[in-house]
């Protein structure tokens, strides 16, 4: 089954979700298809999943599985739109750049004004046709109002600044156990992919 993306840190993710089934995981960089990212123009993150894992299963021809989400800001409103969490700050910005708009836009907000939410949503395609799609809604947390002490992951930029006051951590520093407590939307998903997978016949031995 091919990883359908290009980001080292999804890709991980994307491995986390399917482990333990009997599959042979590739990633697009060792078919060569790394400069061959489909494109994502759904109306929602379930939408985009289906248009990306089907682009890469076409592409590979094979199974393929590929996820989409964005952060949730209600207080923005309309000048924020989680389809385009990656590339709302134009589509050249690098991750610091991206990091500070959002700050930017921020910083009107105060205390709970600053919540954030997270949605994912996940396909799995087979010859260019869904066999299966999902889309959960991840935790809350709050927006710090500058960049915190944790690392920025390459790709999930936004979890560097997305706080959980309750253990004192950003989103990128929780480990499995608060993930679980949090009812992470990567968490919701891996039963429902690994379920389906299995009773497809796809993750058997």
């Amino acid at each position: 089954m091919l990883l359908g993306t290009t980001n080292p840190a999804k890709q991980r993710r994307l491995r986390w979700l399917l482990d333990g089934l009997s599959l042979t995981l590739v990633s697009p960089e060792e078919l060569g298809l790394s400069d061959r990212a489909p494109d994502e123009e759904g109306h929602t993150h379930e939408e985009n999943a289906r248009l990306k894992a089907a682009g890469w299963s076409q592409l590979a021809s094979m199974p393929a599985i590929a996820s989409d989400g964005g952060l949730m800001v209600p207080a923005l409103g309309r000048r924020w739109e989680s389809l385009h969490t990656h590339r709302f700050a134009g589509a050249e910005a690098d991750d610091q750049t991206r990091l500070e708009r959002l700050l930017q836009l921020m910083e009107p907000y105060k205390g709970e004004e600053r919540r954030a939410s997270w949605m994912e949503a996940l396909a799995v395609v087979q010859e260019g046709e869904p066999l299966a799609s999902w889309q959960v809604d991840g935790p809350t947390g709050v927006l710090l109002e500058d960049v915190g002490n944790g690392p920025v992951v390459p790709g999930f930029w936004v979890f560097s600044v997305w706080y959980f006051p309750q253990v004192g951590k950003t989103y990128n520093q929780l480990d499995e156990a608060e993930l679980e407590r949090f009812n992470d939307h990567w968490a919701q998903l891996q039963p429902l992919v690994q379920r389906h997978l299995r009773g497809a016949g796809m993750g058997e031995p």
